[in-house]
C-alpha cells in the first residue's frame, strides 16, 4: 500500500522544491541509489553492503552519511554493529514507482 500523498500544489514553495532536488540528486549517484536498493527490504550493516557493492566500508561509510543526513536511510544499533534500512515507506515507494516506469513501453515513438 502506498503511503498517503499530499497533492503536487502543496510543494510549490522554493524550500520545498530545493529540498526534492536536493533528493532526486543524492538518489542520482549509481553508488547511492545502489546502496539504497540493497538497503530497501531488510537491514543490513556497512561491510556486507560493501561486500555485496564490491565497493570500500569507508566509501560506503561516507554515502551513508550524506544519506542518513537526507532521511533517506536509517540506522540500527545491534550490539556494535549498526544496520541500515531505507527511512520509511516512502522512500521504498519512489523507487518501486521509477522503476515500473523505466519499464513502461515507449508511446513517444508512436507519435513520430
Amino acid at each position: 500500500m502506498k503511503p498517503n500523498r499530499r497533492p503536487l500544489t502543496s510543494m510549490r514553495s522554493e524550500e520545498t522544491i530545493s529540498q526534492l532536488a536536493d533528493l532526486f540528486r543524492l538518489m542520482g549517484d549509481t553508488s547511492r541509489l545502489r546502496i539504497i536498493l540493497t538497503c530497501l527490504h531488510a537491514p543490513i550493516n556497512v561491510s556486507d553492503i560493501a561486500a555485496q557493492l564490491e565497493l570500500s566500508q569507508s566509501l560506503v561509510s561516507h554515502h551513508l552519511r550524506l544519506l542518513r543526513a537526507a532521511r533517506i536511510v536509517r540506522s540500527e544499533r545491534r550490539g556494535k554493529q549498526v544496520f541500515y534500512v531505507a527511512a520509511d515507506e516512502h522512500i521504498q515507494c519512489v523507487i518501486e514507482d521509477m522503476v515500473a516506469h523505466i519499464g513502461e513501453p515507449d508511446d513517444s515513438e508512436d507519435e513520430d
